[in-house]
């Protein structure tokens, strides 16, 4: 297994949820933190805080990711900051909270602005790293999908396409980067962050006794995949699920 210590991580949608819980671990690795956030300025100062506070370097920086400058933007104050970039995780994401059989209220904005985050965002963000993440040996990315992006559910019809997207871009992005950097991502399932403050409690309800372990899926639990994908330097192009067992409800 890899060691981290003295690497640096770039997390965008780093300082809340799963995003927050992922840097604290890579930071106990011994990897400084870049934060990346889009609206969430103060939680993402503290998580730079709490992350200095563990002994290691972390800055945060703001980004609207869904411009391609932005993202090239990104990734230059990192390099300015940090002076390398061995780790890309792509965590920011978006949604709409609309019932699949609901397909008229779905327009073209919501495809859009959902396509535009969970989607070409990634593959900005990823050919913007890509130079970096080629410079130090064993670059990689790591993105957030879901289980929705396997198997029809989630938030929304748009949502769950976007995150198949995601997956077949993470296959896509393995090939085209190999043999320099790897690419992977994790596939969640309902975890307790805000996001899902969009479902009725009866539906979490249901949801949690639906899964084989009859629990949520665990938001430490989900970030020790991205952590055992960081140090292990033979896995790429692959979908790790973290569900508790609720793709088989």
């Amino acid at each position: 297994m890899m060691d981290l210590t003295g690497r640096t991580a770039l997390i965008t949608g780093g300082g809340t949820g799963l995003g927050r819980e992922i840097a604290l671990l890579l930071a106990r690795e011994g990897m400084n933190i870049s934060i990346a956030y889009s609206r969430s300025k103060q939680q993402a100062d503290q998580t730079v805080v709490d992350l200095q506070s563990l002994g290691v370097r972390a800055e945060s920086f703001q980004a609207d990711l869904i411009k391609s400058s932005n993202a090239i933007r990104l990734v230059e104050e990192c390099a300015n900051s940090f002076g390398r970039l061995d780790l890309l995780i792509h965590n920011a994401g978006t949604t709409q909270f609309i019932p699949f059989s609901d397909l008229d209220s779905v327009d073209e904005t919501i495809w859009d602005d959902i396509f535009a985050v969970n989607v070409r965002s990634a593959f900005f963000m990823a050919r913007a790293a890509a130079p970096l993440l080629r410079i130090n040996p064993d670059g990689q990315i790591i993105m957030t999908s879901s289980i929705a992006g396997l198997s029809p559910r989630g938030s929304s019809l748009p949502y769950s396409v976007s995150k198949a997207a995601l997956i077949q871009l993470t296959k896509c992005l393995a090939v085209a980067l190999a043999p320099d950097i790897r690419v992977n991502t994790v596939a969640p399932g309902l975890l307790e962050t805000r996001w899902v403050e969009g479902f009725a409690p009866e539906r979490l309800e249901n949801m949690s006794q639906a899964a084989l372990l009859k629990k949520h899926t665990s938001v430490q639990d989900t970030a020790e995949a991205f952590v055992m994908l960081a140090k292990n330097s033979s896995i790429t192009g692959q979908t790790f699920i973290v569900d508790a067992g609720l793709i088989y409800a």
